[in-house]
């Protein structure tokens, strides 16, 4: 995809995720499709699969790297009868996601974590937002009313001058950059220009998938709304967070999107 091709797909993808929007606003059950990345999740899925509301249209988990050893897949079958199980056709997060939004039949999309740290239960304040006429559903930490217990401060002062950052080259008014629990109507997935398709390592692929997201949102013209989420810390495991690491991982990806631009 070239990036007269990725601009044509936001252009498109903002007019009509703005106009399903608006048709879906007045609907009384768009249907919800979850994506749930995990890999060795198998400890943390009975409190996350639990947790999921009532109505969803379905659930799919994607095998990260198709690498659990911990008996994941059969976790996820046995714990929710029905769930989609697949695996992805590269390697990260991101391309974990991208075929996880690539599978989905729902009106609405919405991805969580598998480790417990997002809330299944906050699922209804995203569809509201997006039912109220918002394209995208950004949660936030740092919202009035949101919250976290895995941030620490330099964490979070990280994130703020990150956001600082995006907000003044994007004019855009994010609380929360580095946040992956969002919900968008399933039209605007073109907008994210996001590859599913083929073996070649593709950027978008790894970890920077949520501030990608959230930075394609923004240069599409989406309508975005924030919903403010608390942060649990991880059920069962170790995070794979690094402070230093991740932080000029999300720089990185904000030079390349604006220049990309």
């Amino acid at each position: 995809m070239t990036i007269t091709d990725i601009h044509a797909a936001a252009a498109t993808a903002a007019t009509t995720a703005t106009a399903v929007a608006v048709d879906r606003a007045g609907a009384l059950q768009p249907r919800v499709s979850v994506i749930i990345p995990a890999m060795n999740e198998a400890r943390n899925l009975p409190h996350v699969l639990a947790a999921l509301p009532a109505g969803l249209h379905e659930v799919i988990v994607i095998l990260v790297d198709g690498n659990s050893t911990d008996g994941t897949p059969d976790a996820a079958r046995r714990l929710r009868p029905g769930i989609r199980v697949t695996g992805q056709t590269r390697k990260g997060k991101g391309n974990a996601l991208a075929c996880g939004f690539a599978a989905a039949t729902g009106d609405i999309i919405v991805m969580i974590d598998a480790d417990g740290s997002t809330d299944p239960a906050e699922i209804p304040a995203y569809v509201k937002a997006l039912t109220d006429g918002a394209d995208f559903a950004k949660g936030s930490r740092f919202a009035p009313g949101a919250g976290s217990a895995d941030i620490t401060p330099l964490r979070r002062l990280g994130n703020r001058i990150l956001a600082m950052i995006v907000n003044t080259l994007y004019r855009t008014r994010y609380t929360d950059l580095c946040y992956g629990y969002n919900a968008f109507w399933a039209a605007a997935v073109p907008a994210f220009g996001l590859r599913p398709d083929g073996t070649a390592r593709a950027w978008g692929d790894g970890f920077e998938i949520e501030t990608l997201i959230n930075l394609r949102a923004a240069a599409a013209g989406l309508n975005i709304t924030e919903v403010p989420s608390y942060e649990h810390a991880r059920i069962h495991g170790t995070s794979n967070l690094n402070t230093f690491r991740d932080g000029r991982r999300v720089l990185r990806t904000i030079i390349t999107e604006w220049h990309r631009r």
